[in-house]
């Protein structure tokens, strides 16, 4: 019994740790689905459940001895965020400009939301890898199951989060700079923070 509580503990710590950030992001999102009716709740929710199925898949993958995406290499996934963003805040400008109502609207389907789940969790690769290589294929389970009820309480705290009225109105006023903003930065904060850019000049 020991040996399965300290699995559960190490898995919900390792999440917890690993992905508080994506509180950050997922709040966002629901708030943006509360503001402009995009992207979906079950959107919202497929998409965190796929990029971190995503990331999970490549640890064990890793753990295995086999590389799929070079460590070094992680941080460019940072640009997935930061061009969500960018592409946001040319949609809302396009909009302003041509008299349109402007929409914060940054990640609007489950491939977008995966796509910056992926990127904002690329770093956990590192972290996941040696762990699932150590640990052996039971407790691997457990971990991967600890993950999944994880990633559900992750999507109900952003939903709670992104619930009060004066932060709707808020994102509903500016949001479509806040949100395109939020994400740029996400995806600065995760290039710079890799090392990234040293490597490629």
């Amino acid at each position: 019994m020991d040996g399965i509580a300290g699995t559960l503990a190490a898995a919900a710590g390792m999440f917890a740790g690993t992905n508080i950030d994506d509180i950050i992001v997922l709040t966002v999102l629901f708030l943006s689905w509360r503001a402009n009716a995009k992207p979906r709740p079950w959107q919202i929710w497929a998409g965190q459940y796929t990029g971190i199925a995503v990331l999970v898949l490549v640890s064990v993958v890793a753990a295995l001895g086999l590389t799929i995406v070079p460590e070094d290499w992680v941080g460019l996934l940072g640009f997935i965020p930061f061009a969500l963003g960018v592409k946001g805040l040319v949609s809302a400008f396009r909009a302003r400009g041509d008299g349109q109502d402007t929409s914060s609207v940054v990640a609007s389907g489950v491939a977008s939301v995966a796509g910056v789940t992926i990127a904002n969790g690329a770093d956990n690769i590192s972290v996941y890898t040696p762990v699932f290589r150590t640990i052996g294929t039971g407790p691997t389970l457990v971990t991967i199951a600890v993950f999944a009820i994880g990633v559900a309480l992750w999507c109900a705290a952003g939903s709670w989060l992104g619930s009060h009225r004066k932060i709707i109105d808020l994102i509903e006023r500016y949001g479509h700079l806040l949100v395109p903003v939020v994400f740029m930065t996400i995806g600065i904060v995760i290039v710079v923070e890799s090392g990234v850019i040293a490597k490629i000049s």
